[in-house]
């Protein structure tokens, strides 16, 4: 499985504290089938997007786990004005991998009305936005019909592989449901920050879908598509009609 959203660079956001943190969390993806990791810490008005730190410690985490598990970088990006401007400028600063993909995360508060014209301006540069844990946003539960648009425009979803087990409530559990059945869910990501409460695992979430959807849908959302995410080639979705399961025939989409 491959992780595209997590926090474990220590001491650079609210994930990881100390570097054995930051070793432990890894230890533990790699012990439950994570093969391939992206740490992306957070770009937003409280912790400030370093990327030569970023470098820095991903050199000596990939050293230091000696090939137990692939690591790339990433950020968790907040959409505010001076880092839209600044990612715009600078596409491959913040992307996954220096590729295609960016982590792009909502405010939880409200849907500014310039999304639209951001989220044209990001592909037109060349960044695909991967809107992160909408299912977790009280602003986006709101906004399915936009969520819908913006992935008809060129957009994806990740949810977090805990919401589905329940860890964020009843309520982000309901909604993650409800966008896996309308199609609304590309890849599943940990947004780990930590060993015990929210920790880098996928396997459970993978057993989860394979058992109560499709298990190539599990695959495609926590094995393919994150593989493409990590290439920066196009997305392939193999699409599930709201409420079927353990059903094999495809309809294939491309963003």
């Amino acid at each position: 499985m491959i992780d595209v959203h997590s926090h474990i660079l220590w001491d650079l956001d609210d994930g990881a504290r100390t570097f054995d943190d930051s070793m432990a969390m890894l230890r533990m993806a790699a012990q439950t089938g994570t093969t391939d990791i992206v740490a992306t810490p957070h770009a937003n008005s409280q912790f400030a997007f370093r990327p030569e730190a970023v470098e820095e410690k991903l050199s000596l985490l990939r050293e230091s786990t000696a090939g137990l598990i692939r690591i790339h970088s990433g950020c968790d990006f907040h959409l505010h004005y001076d880092n839209i401007q600044d990612a715009l400028a600078n596409p491959a600063k913040y992307t996954i991998a220096h590729r295609s993909y960016l982590l792009v995360e909502f405010s939880e508060m409200f849907v500014a009305r310039q999304i639209d014209a951001v989220v044209s301006k990001m592909l037109a540069a060349g960044i695909v936005p991967i809107i992160t844990h909408p299912e977790r946003n009280l602003a986006l539960q709101q906004r399915l019909d936009d969520l819908s648009r913006w992935v008809k425009g060129g957009c994806l979803v990740q949810v977090t592989a805990q919401s589905l087990l329940g860890r964020f409530g009843s309520k982000s559990q309901r909604f993650a449901e409800l966008l896996l059945k309308k199609n609304l869910v590309h890849v599943i990501a940990s947004d780990a920050h930590d060993s015990t409460d929210r920790p880098p695992r996928l396997d459970l979430a993978y057993a989860y879908i394979a058992e109560n959807y499709n298990p190539e849908l599990a695959r495609r959302l926590f094995v393919e598509n994150p593989a493409k995410v990590l290439e920066g080639g196009p997305i392939y979705v193999d699409a599930l009609e709201p409420g079927q399961r353990h059903d094999t025939r495809r309809r294939w989409f491309r963003w």
